[in-house]
């Protein structure tokens, strides 16, 4: 058996909690729709705006944290910026 097979990470982990986070929400916006209460829109309206709004911040975490630890930078991205920046006006067409 491969010991890293059923290895459970942070990212894995916070993968679930996401998942079972974003569920809550769909089941709370279901409920808060078929509910015919005092607060029942108020509720709905801001249960539909986490529905948005957590996926987003989630995305934007991910890839804030990724470029933090450089994993989204390639090296030929680097050298192309290099070589664009360049003082000589016989470059620019």
């Amino acid at each position: 058996m491969d010991p890293n097979k059923n290895k459970w990470t942070a990212r894995r982990i916070a993968a679930l909690a996401g998942v079972i986070l974003l569920v809550g929400m769909y089941a709370s916006t279901l409920v808060f729709a078929l509910i015919g209460g005092p607060n029942a829109q108020a509720l709905l309206m801001g249960s539909v705006y986490c529905t948005i709004a957590v996926p987003i911040l989630l995305y934007g975490m991910s890839l804030v944290a990724k470029s933090v630890r450089g994993k989204g930078v390639r090296e030929e991205d680097n050298e192309s910026d290099d070589n664009s920046s360049s003082d000589d006006p016989s470059d620019r067409s």
